[in-house]
This record gives C-alpha cells, structure tokens and sequence, in this order.
C-alpha cells in the first residue's frame, strides 16, 4: 500500500495565503475592533459598501468570497448599530439593497487611513517593480481561482495548463 504524500504547510500557496491574510486582517482590526466595537467581517461589508453602494447581502459575500451566513450577520450587526441602510429594489421588492449610512461613512473614514498606513508599512520592502509583480501574480491567482472553482474532494480535476488544452 503506497502511503499518501504529505502536504508542506510551510510550502503550500493556499496555506501562506491565508495566514498571511489572518495576520494582516488581525493587525489592521486592532485599529478598529475597540474604538469601534466592529469585527473584521463587519469591516469588510463596510469596505465593500463604500466602493460598491446598493449591494445585496448576497452580492457582497460574492464579491468579498466571504461566508454567506458570515456576511448576514455582519450585515445584521450593522444594521443594528445603524452603520448601514437597508432599501428595496424598485424593480424587485424582494431584493433588498445596501449602503453606508452617515454613521457608517463616519466610521469608514477613520478606519481607512489606518488600512491604508498599515498597507504601506506592509509594502515597504519592495520596491516598484516588486510590487507591480506582486500585484501582477495576485491578479493572475485571484482569476485563476476563480476560473477552476472549488476542488472536490475524491474527483481529481482535469485542469489545462496555461496555453494547453484540457
């Protein structure tokens, strides 16, 4: 019986990645988590809400990757400490729409500029280029997650390379 391959934690991107955003998210929610009494999937809602107004529930956990149920009850929270306004669509009584209200706006507006000097500190070991091949490979990664979905466990994938064919 050949025994199975053990994976190298140490080595395996989706692992690095993912205590890499642990860490980050962690840090930069100790900024907030206090002062403001908001969790990180708070934040992110939040976040996303800024950029992208009249969103649903469902479109922000697609847009974010983030746990449905996870995105309902940050939404849930926000909306009980009035961070966010719900409407319904004109269109579609049964879609409910999202955005920041004024104590939301508020609350964004103090978070982003610690985001973003955490960000830069985060960065400052690279240079230009680096950080454009950062961004490049991020960019590549994020589409080709996105392109091949979930695994399955005990149906292995036929996945192309890149050029070739399935």
């Amino acid at each position: 019986m050949t025994r199975p391959r053990r994976l190298q934690l140490e080595n395996f991107l989706p692992y690095r990645l993912s205590v890499l955003s642990n860490l980050v998210s962690s840090a930069i929610s100790g900024s907030y988590a206090r002062r403001f009494r908001l969790t990180i999937p708070e934040w992110r809602v939040l976040a996303t809400l800024a950029i992208h107004p009249d969103l649903s529930a469902a479109d922000v956990a697609q847009r974010t990757a983030m746990d449905k149920v996870a995105v309902s009850r940050a939404v849930s929270s926000l909306l009980r400490a009035r961070r966010v306004e719900r409407r319904f669509a004109p269109d579609d009584r049964r879609r409910s729409m999202l955005r920041l209200s004024a104590r939301g706006e508020a609350v964004y507006a103090e978070v982003v500029p610690v985001a973003l000097a955490y960000e830069r500190e985060l960065l400052a070991p690279l240079g230009e280029a680096e950080r454009a091949a950062l961004d490049r490979a991020l960019r590549m990664l994020l589409g080709r997650a996105t392109e091949i979905g979930p695994a399955e466990p005990g149906r292995p994938r036929r996945i192309a390379a890149a050029g070739g064919d399935a």
